[in-house]
C-alpha cells in the first residue's frame, strides 16, 4: 500500500498556514497597541503635549510588556520579533512619503546649513560626551545622538540596526527624546515672546528655529502651532529637511562604525598594542529605500489618495514596531542604565536650545526671514 506524495503546492499551503500560525499572535498584539496608541494620541490632550503614536505606543507595550506578557510570550514572541525588525524598517522606508525634495528648497540654502550643523554637532557632542565624559557605551551614546539630532524616536529605530542595539538601548534613547522634546514643546514657546524683541526673530524665524532642534515631528508641531499657523508651517518643513538627513546619516555612521575596532559598537576598546580587526560593513538599505521613495515622491506621480493610504500604512507599520519594541523591553534593564543617559540627553537638549538659537542667528538670520 503506496502512501500519496504531497505536491509541492500542498507543500508550500502547509508552509504558510504555519507561518501564519506562528506570526499572527504576536502581529495581533502589536496592532491591538498600536491602534490604541494611535487613538490616544488623536485626542487633543495628546496633541497638545507634543505626544505622538510612536511615543504612546512603546510606553503602552512596556506597560503590557512589564506586566502581562509572559503569560503570551512564548506564542507571541516570532510575531513581535518581526513587528520590531522586519516592519520597522519597511516603516522607514515608507517614511519618504512623507518628504520631496522640494522641502528642501523651501527652507533655501541656510535652512539646509543650519539643520546639517545642528545634526552633525548635536551628534559628535553626544559621542564625546557619552563615551569619554559619562563612560557610556557607545550604542547609548549613538542612540541618544541620533535621537536628539534628527528626528527622536523615528530616529533612533532607524539607528538601532545599524548600531546592533538592543530593546532596551533603544528603550533609553527614546525615554531621552520624550523627556526633553516634551520639554521643549512647553519651553520653546514660553521664550519666544521673550527673544523676538531683543533678536528681531520672525515667526518665520522661530518656525525654523524649532524645526531646526525639537526632537519629534509632533513635537515641532505642538512648538510651532503655539505661535501661528505660519510658524508651525515653517518649522515642519525645517523639519523634514532635518528628517531627510536620515539617511546619508545613517550610511556615514554605518562606515564610522566600519573602521571602528572591534566588531560590536558596544565592545570595549582594545589596547593601542595587538592587531585590531575593522567589522564589516553594514549597509542600511532601508536607507536607501527611504531616500528612493521620497524621489518618486518628489516626482509627484503618486495620486493623492494612494500617498494618504501609503502616509496611514506608514503610522501603522511604526507604531507597532514601537509597540513591539515596548513588549520586549524591561523596566529594570532600563533602570539598570542608570542617570547618565538622561544626563546625556539633558546636555544635548541644552546644545539644541542655546546652540540651536546661536547657529540660527548666525547663519539663519532669524529676523530676515
Amino acid at each position: 500500500m503506496s502512501l500519496a506524495t504531497p505536491s509541492l503546492s500542498q507543500l508550500r499551503s502547509s508552509h504558510w498556514l504555519d507561518l501564519t500560525k506562528r506570526l499572527a499572535p504576536g502581529l495581533l498584539l502589536c496592532a491591538a497597541i498600536a491602534w490604541l496608541a494611535s487613538s490616544l494620541a488623536a485626542l487633543p490632550w495628546f496633541g497638545n503635549h507634543g505626544l505622538s503614536a510612536l511615543t504612546v505606543a512603546i510606553v503602552i507595550g512596556m506597560l503590557v510588556g512589564n506586566t502581562v506578557y509572559g503569560w503570551v510570550q512564548a506564542p507571541a514572541a516570532a510575531g513581535v520579533g518581526l513587528s520590531k525588525q522586519q516592519l520597522l524598517r519597511l516603516g522607514i522606508i515608507l517614511y519618504g512619503l512623507r518628504l520631496t525634495f522640494q522641502d528642501i528648497a523651501a527652507v533655501g540654502a541656510p535652512g539646509v546649513l543650519v539643520d546639517a550643523l545642528m545634526l552633525c554637532s548635536t551628534f559628535v557632542l553626544a559621542q564625546w560626551l557619552g563615551q569619554r565624559w559619562l563612560g557610556l557605551d557607545a550604542r547609548t551614546s549613538i542612540l541618544v545622538g541620533a535621537g536628539s539630532a534628527i528626528c527622536g524616536a523615528a530616529a533612533v529605530l532607524a539607528t538601532a540596526p545599524v548600531a546592533k542595539a538592543r530593546a532596551d538601548d533603544v528603550a533609553v534613547a527614546i525615554a531621552t527624546v520624550v523627556v526633553f522634546g516634551t520639554l521643549a514643546t512647553f519651553l520653546y514657546p514660553v521664550l519666544y515672546p521673550w527673544l523676538a524683541p531683543s533678536l528681531q526673530m520672525s515667526e518665520a524665524g522661530y518656525g525654523l528655529w524649532v524645526g531646526s532642534t525639537v526632537h519629534e515631528v509632533a513635537q515641532v508641531v505642538a512648538a510651532g502651532g503655539a505661535i501661528s499657523s505660519s510658524a508651525a508651517d515653517t518649522a515642519v518643513v525645517a523639519k523634514m529637511v532635518r528628517v531627510m538627513m536620515l539617511a546619508p546619516f545613517l550610511i556615514a555612521l554605518s562606515l564610522w562604525l566600519a573602521k571602528r575596532p572591534g566588531s560590536d559598537a558596544s565592545a570595549p576598546q582594545p589596547a593601542a598594542s595587538g592587531a585590531v580587526q575593522a567589522r564589516q560593513i553594514t549597509i542600511p538599505w532601508f536607507a536607501l529605500g527611504f531616500v528612493a521613495v521620497a524621489g518618486i515622491h518628489s516626482i509627484g506621480i503618486i495620486p493623492a489618495q494612494a500617498l494618504a493610504v501609503g502616509v496611514q500604512w506608514d503610522n501603522a507599520l511604526l507604531t507597532m514596531a514601537m509597540a513591539g519594541l515596548g513588549l520586549t523591553t524591561h523596566v529594570r534593564s532600563v533602570r539598570a542604565a542608570g542617570i547618565k543617559p538622561l544626563l546625556l540627553g539633558l546636555v544635548l537638549f541644552v546644545w539644541l536650545v542655546l546652540g540651536g538659537l546661536a547657529v540660527n542667528t548666525w547663519i539663519g538670520g532669524i529676523s530676515a526671514l
